[in-house]
């Protein structure tokens, strides 16, 4: 593979009139600029991105920090800092922490990988990335970008809880809004709900929107028809006698593996999911369109999320000063997605 000095030797001219050429300049001849554009596909000639890069101060490149691969609502995260990434021609470079293999899910109330995390920073900043995204695998307060860093940084599915590190996160509670109101419009009015956490944001916010909707239909609410589960399938088949013994039409899971549960434990007692009980789910995952029926449920806008926190970094690094308070917080909506496991009863 030839150099720049080497084509400029073979074309007879200097190298700074076959970068000009290359790079689409005037000043050459005609007959000049065909020469070199012939030879340098002759010679297979590349430009050296790195070097270029280095003398302009702009590599076009973003550090993206994963949490873990394997959790599913990041790789949708990814492909969205990707897709916005290419349409402005800036390239990744991704660093996968591997977080949820090492620790489950104990990390999330632990800060003491913030430490990995610097590393990974630095490690990126060597390699002259214009700014960093930091993707988490479950919304949470998440202090682990610092304030002092010399570059842009977003923080995708969690709190960083800084006014200089903005925060893309999903509207839980308009989501759970969506699901709720359709089942008010579907005739119900006794809905259990089986939680996630009480400490997790998501589960919170999520339950903020139920009762929003309860409120706004003037449906009292009943504390008794709302059960703490763990975001487990076995937490959804845990819960379900208890709201079924108190005649529920409907059950709203706060996540669709916990429908899962719901649905074994329905199809144990002999009923029908979607005829003897209605059941909505949350999170959009693939699994439940297997269910039979399908499960209504909730698609997190995860895409969204990445395109928008690859929207906000470029932003921030051509300078773009951003309108936002203190929490410097921006959400996302999400979608409802109808299928056959809610029966009409009005």
């Amino acid at each position: 593979m030839a150099t720049i000095k080497e084509l400029a030797k073979y074309c007879g001219v200097s190298v700074a009139t076959v970068s000009n050429i290359l790079n689409n300049k005037p000043g050459a001849s005609e007959k000049t600029r065909k020469t070199v554009l012939e030879m340098a596909e002759k010679l297979d000639y590349t430009p050296n991105v790195v070097a270029k890069s280095l003398k302009m101060q702009k590599t076009r490149s973003i550090g993206v920090i994963a949490e873990d691969m394997t959790i599913f609502s990041i790789p949708d995260i990814i492909d969205g800092i990707t897709d916005y990434c290419q349409e402005r021609d800036y390239q990744i470079l991704l660093t996968n922490l591997r977080l949820f293999k090492k620790y489950n899910d104990t990390y999330y109330n632990r800060d003491d990988y913030y430490k990995t995390v610097g590393l990974e920073i630095r490690k990126l900043m060597e390699k002259q990335v214009e700014g960093i995204i930091y993707v988490a695998a479950h919304e949470r307060i998440i202090r682990c970008i610092p304030d002092t860093l010399s570059v842009p940084a977003v923080m995708a599915y969690g709190y960083s809880k800084s006014e200089k590190v903005p925060s893309i996160v999903v509207d839980d509670v308009h989501g759970a809004s969506e699901m709720l109101q359709y089942l008010v419009s579907q005739g119900h009015r006794k809905i259990g709900v089986i939680t996630g956490k009480p400490d997790s944001l998501h589960a919170q916010a999520r339950l903020i929107g139920y009762q929003q909707v309860l409120f706004q239909n003037g449906i009292l609410y009943d504390p008794g028809l709302v059960l703490e589960g763990d975001w487990t399938r076995e937490a959804g088949y845990r819960c379900s006698n208890l709201l079924l013994e108190k005649g529920v039409t409907a059950i709203f899971c706060m996540n669709d593996l916990m429908a899962g549960g719901v649905y074994d434990r329905v199809d144990e007692l002999g009923l029908m999911v979607g005829e003897d009980i209605s059941i909505a789910g949350y999170d959009g995952r693939e699994l439940s369109g297997y269910y039979r029926p399908p499960l209504t449920t909730v698609n997190l806008p995860l895409h969204d999320i990445g395109y928008k926190a690859s929207e906000r970094i470029i932003d921030l690094i051509n300078g773009k000063i951003m309108e936002a308070g203190s929490e410097n917080v921006s959400y996302v909506g999400c979608s409802l997605l109808v299928r056959k496991s809610i029966k009409n009863i009005t």
